[in-house]
């Protein structure tokens, strides 16, 4: 009768600790946050606008809980500032997806396109040995740059999304940049209202990369 009664406390035991180890695995993984870090110039840094209001923000508030979102965007930046801070950002942080939105002030400074792609293809290869996924969020120049330095300039997105595999939002202010409505005075900058529609031009082709980091879809009322 003894010899019974130790062996179903070694077994009660067993699984005692088996299901509260079970419980803390369940805990840590529902615990598990893809964190998404956002490297872009002042269209991502929410330029003359509340910061609350930016884009990047309202990713975050459409996110929640379900992933951390770190923006690195300064206003000014080039692709040349962002290939060197990302290195330090990328241990810092350790993103899961990292967000690529850089070249638009290369262009408007008329920088070489080369050197423009060089960077960028560094800060790819960087995030991608890193372990990060990368979405590439492609910017457009005013035409007054001439037809064939912009198609250098916008050609450049889609040869890295080729050569690396990436997923690419052509151009991050589709239905904005033409829209006076939505542009600041200086014909750069998108306002506070033309927010919503930048993360509506990212959403898409983000979320398959969300999903494949353990996100759930968003609910509609989210959106």
């Amino acid at each position: 009768m003894e010899r019974t009664s130790a062996v179903e406390l070694r077994n009660w035991r067993f699984c005692a600790a088996l299901l509260s180890w079970l419980l803390l695995a369940t805990a840590a993984l529902a615990g598990e946050q893809p964190t998404l870090m956002v490297m872009g110039d002042s269209l991502s840094a929410a330029y003359n606008i509340d910061r609350d209001q930016g884009w990047v923000q309202r990713l975050a508030d459409r996110l929640g809980e379900r992933a951390v979102i770190v923006n690195a965007s300064i206003s000014g930046e080039t692709t040349s500032g962002g290939a060197t801070r990302l290195p330090k950002l990328l241990r810092q942080h350790d993103p899961d997806i990292v967000l690529l939105e850089l070249g638009g002030n290369d262009g408007l400074r008329g920088l070489p396109p080369t050197q423009m792609r060089d960077n960028l293809a560094q800060m790819i290869e960087a995030s991608q040995n890193s372990g990060a996924e990368v979405l590439l969020l492609g910017i457009d120049i005013p035409p007054n740059y001439g037809a064939a330095y912009r198609e250098a300039f916008t050609g450049i997105y889609r040869d890295l999304a080729d050569q690396y595999d990436l997923s690419l939002v052509p151009f991050l202010l589709e239905g904005v940049a033409l829209n006076d409505a939505l542009m600041q005075n200086d014909g750069i900058h998108p306002t506070a209202d033309a927010q919503p529609k930048i993360l509506d031009n990212v959403w898409p082709t983000l979320e398959p990369l969300l999903k494949n980091n353990g996100v759930k879809q968003a609910a509609a009322h989210d959106r």
